[in-house]
């Protein structure tokens, strides 16, 4: 069975992570406070899509990242 739910994101205050270059390019925003996913959206397209990431697989995902264990 696949849940649906929908989370109104118009008045969310987005914040650009801190791993973003400062050239406009690969930016990622994200929303904090919302119960149990991480809204994240490209900073070059706010208008476009945003997915919903569970907030424990979020919290692995910026692990990972700070340990450097992603790669390039």
């Amino acid at each position: 069975m696949k849940h649906s739910t929908r989370t109104d994101l118009n008045s969310a205050q987005w914040r650009k992570s801190s791993y973003s270059n400062g050239d406009g390019g690969n930016c990622v925003e994200i929303v904090d406070g919302v119960p149990g996913v991480v809204p994240v959206r490209d900073s070059k397209t706010p208008m476009g899509p945003s997915l919903m990431v569970p907030a424990d697989a979020w919290g692995g995902f910026v692990t990972a990242v700070k340990a450097g264990s992603l790669g390039s």
